[in-house]
């Protein structure tokens, strides 16, 4: 249909069609832009990460991620309470042993330091929800993900230390076991040594996206996992390619993977989309420690405003298909939310 011009002051050739199709009318209020918002960031899309270290007994700043620190076993208790308290549900679990060797089999030790936090973290909060990270890179003393063959990390073999690392975290009583090493085949390996060990009911959440990135820097100190040698690239993906994380996606659901993670997360919005796209199972990202040293900065130096940053990045995340973020703001993040 032909819509007559019509004439308003100062706008020529204007048609009754421009003068409806007013989006503005939607953004006149917050109550209004609220009512019609399509996402919704709460506090129930958080997991917080915890730096459990076996050699302090007080807490110590982690220097290059401003607000966050290596806690000893003593403060989980306390920590897994506040995060609760703020209504966020679950935290992911870091080891910092006291010692280390060729093939981190402190990961695996009923005593470590990650079994004795995921039940100093339960018997404080029985409900909060203790997921473990299940890799070896803070276990070895060469800061590789795995057993090494020369300077090769062996897959298989590694396969074999991840379901004793998996079934001992389900004996302390983790809830949900996090393999991050990207190691092919690690999720029915550990899905196996679950079921068999009588744990059929303990979920898997797969690092299935996990790129070889230059965000983590930060985290390598906060968790003393940086490599001795090379890099992590013959097992982390390259951050180029997209299609490959398609492919690892479908391997990991066809595996048993109850959950996926794509890591990092900013630089990866259109693989979040598309895994989420691609997939019917419960998406988590990891917002990195990269990322929010970035942001850390910014703030400190006054460049940005670091609450209203924050908030748009984590509903950037949700937007993009995000079912939980795993992120250093989680506590910032729940306080703003909870003063709304």
């Amino acid at each position: 249909m032909h819509w007559p011009s019509i004439l308003i002051p100062g706008v020529n050739n204007m048609s009754l069609p421009d003068l409806m199709i007013r989006p503005r009318r939607l953004r006149n209020s917050a109550t209004i832009r609220r009512m019609v918002r399509e996402t919704v960031l709460t506090t129930a899309d958080l997991i917080y990460p915890l730096f459990v270290d076996e050699t302090i007994t007080e807490a110590v700043a982690v220097k290059s991620m401003p607000g966050v620190s290596r806690i000893p076993l003593s403060q989980v208790g306390d920590a897994v309470q506040e995060v609760a308290a703020l209504g966020v549900p679950g935290v992911i679990l870091f080891g910092i042993p006291a010692e280390k060797d060729a093939v981190g089999s402190g990961g695996w030790d009923a005593d470590g330091i990650v079994q004795r936090a995921i039940r100093a973290a339960k018997a404080a909060c029985p409900d909060i929800c203790v997921i473990a990270d299940a890799c070896f890179c803070e276990y070895t003393d060469h800061g590789h993900c795995g057993v090494l063959h020369g300077e090769e990390v062996d897959n298989d073999e590694t396969l074999i230390n991840l379901q004793k690392e998996a079934v001992s975290y389900a004996e302390a009583g983790v809830d949900i076991v996090a393999p991050s090493g990207m190691m092919d085949g690690m999720i029915a390996a550990i899905r196996t040594a679950l079921d068999d060990a009588g744990f059929s009911h303990t979920p898997v959440m797969s690092y299935a996206v996990k790129y070889a990135s230059g965000y983590f820097g930060p985290f390598r100190d906060a968790a003393d996992s940086a490599p001795s040698f090379g890099d992590r690239a013959s097992y982390q993906m390259d951050p180029a390619n997209r299609r490959e994380a398609l492919k690892e996606a479908f391997l990991d659901v066809d595996e048993g993977a109850d959950m996926l993670m794509v890591k990092p997360a900013l630089a990866y919005m259109d693989i979040i989309r598309e895994v989420k796209d691609a997939t019917q199972l419960p998406l988590a990202v990891y917002n990195v420690s990269g990322e929010y040293a970035m942001v850390k900065a910014a703030a400190a130096n006054g460049w940005i405003d670091e609450k209203r940053v924050v908030l748009e990045t984590m509903s950037g995340f949700k937007r993009a298909g995000a079912d939980m973020i795993l992120t250093y703001h989680a506590l910032d993040v729940a306080r703003w939310l909870n003063e709304k």
